[in-house]
């Protein structure tokens, strides 16, 4: 196998099912929850109004936004070098295999795991990449809760 010193484009395919390790904890406070539901327009209870959450959820108070958490994959993936510095680009190209496991509390960190889990030549010089993303609470890391397949295109 390869070293990280040598992963380069050209070194994809050697690096499939390489455990790319955990990214730094990302806290999903309420002002951040409060935020993803201004950009979204979702603004469901249960996200958002702190009092109802703690009276009427059996939760005890408001969770994060299941997309939230997913839309925190690309800055992880990148933080932890999945995709190749050599890469002229890398283009979203979707998610598969969506799932959200648990709730996570408004207040508590998560962190992502990230795993190489395929590549497929399409063509010269264009690669797609599935990623096996695991959120996890940082305080219970043996509780995922989100996995996801994420695919994106590298261009050399």
């Amino acid at each position: 196998m390869s070293t990280l010193s040598d992963y380069r484009v050209a070194t994809l395919q050697e690096r499939v099912g390489h455990d790319f390790g955990v990214s730094k904890p990302i806290v999903l406070d309420q002002a951040r929850i409060d935020q993803f539901a201004g950009c979204t327009g979702d603004h469901q209870w249960i996200h958002v109004d702190v009092e109802r959450a703690q009276r009427d959820s059996p939760l005890g108070g408001t969770i994060a936004h299941g997309l939230l958490t997913l839309a925190l994959i690309p800055a992880a993936q990148f933080e932890l070098g999945v995709y190749p510095s050599d890469a002229v680009n890398v283009l979203n190209y979707g998610f598969e295999r969506v799932r959200f496991l648990a709730p996570v509390p408004s207040g508590a960190a998560i962190a992502i795991r990230v795993e190489l889990a395929e590549v497929e030549t399409k063509g010269t010089g264009r690669f797609l990449v599935r990623s096996r993303n695991t959120a996890y609470q940082v305080d219970h890391p043996d509780k995922p809760v989100m996995v996801a397949d994420t695919l994106a295109m590298v261009v050399a």
